[in-house]
């Protein structure tokens, strides 16, 4: 098969960096448009949810409590996709249920935000992170965990992540028993300081199952609403 000749000023062009960021710009622009083609939103929102919770996945590091505050900071901060409120019913639902607290949230925002769907979606971006980042250190803790330095740098992240769970546990707190956003914003709920006093006597002194601590908590709170 014979090739047609090209022109004698022919030249193989090159993308150039301009034209590159020119394509990228297309790239999200269309990104943006489908975000409001498709099913009123639901592109951007499945993007959004990956992305928010492949930084949970991420940086949720010291176990599913650690991981409360960065889902706060996502849900409730930055997307608004929930109240604080909903979102501190949402964690205790999450406890409640077997499995990873970290991954449990993010199944449950994913159903709440964008259906099934969306909760595979959110799911996959939470334990994304984990399964890569975990098999890399789990290689070089074994070959490396009698280093100085490392032992030095697993000691300094403690600290912060005690930091992280008493950040969340202050914020529940503020809208579980003072009834407020926030502390300074605060009034009181007697019923619900009373119940987290009992509880955390409970737990700290007899050291009883935490599920059976809520269940019990979940049906005292019931009882006073009867009552009162």
């Amino acid at each position: 098969m014979n090739q047609q000749p090209q022109p004698d000023n022919y030249q193989k062009q090159e993308a150039s960096p301009n034209q590159l960021r020119t394509l990228l710009t297309l790239f999200q622009k269309t990104l943006y448009i489908s975000s409001f083609t498709f099913g009123g939103g639901f592109v951007m929102i499945f993007w959004q949810l990956f992305l928010s919770f492949i930084q949970v996945g991420l940086f949720s590091i010291g176990g599913g409590y650690a991981a409360i505050p960065l889902i706060q900071s996502q849900v409730v901060a930055e997307h608004g996709w929930m109240t604080m409120s909903e979102f501190t019913d949402l964690v205790t639902i999450a406890e409640m249920t077997p499995g990873p607290i970290a991954i449990n949230s993010a199944t449950f925002i994913g159903t709440r935000i964008a259906g099934p769907l969306g909760a595979i979606i959110a799911t996959f971006g939470c334990v994304l992170p984990s399964c890569i980042i975990v098999s890399l250190l789990f290689f070089i803790y074994t070959r490396y965990k009698n280093v100085p330095a490392l032992q030095s740098i697993l000691a300094a992240l403690r600290p912060a992540v005690v930091a992280l769970i008493a950040s969340a546990g202050l914020s529940m707190f503020a809208v579980s028993v003072l009834n407020g956003d926030s502390i300074a914003t605060a009034g009181i709920n007697p019923s619900g300081l009373m119940i987290f006093a009992i509880a955390f006597f409970i737990l700290r002194r007899f050291r009883k199952n935490p599920i059976a601590i809520m269940i019990g908590c979940g049906v005292a709170q019931l009882v006073i609403g009867i009552v009162i």
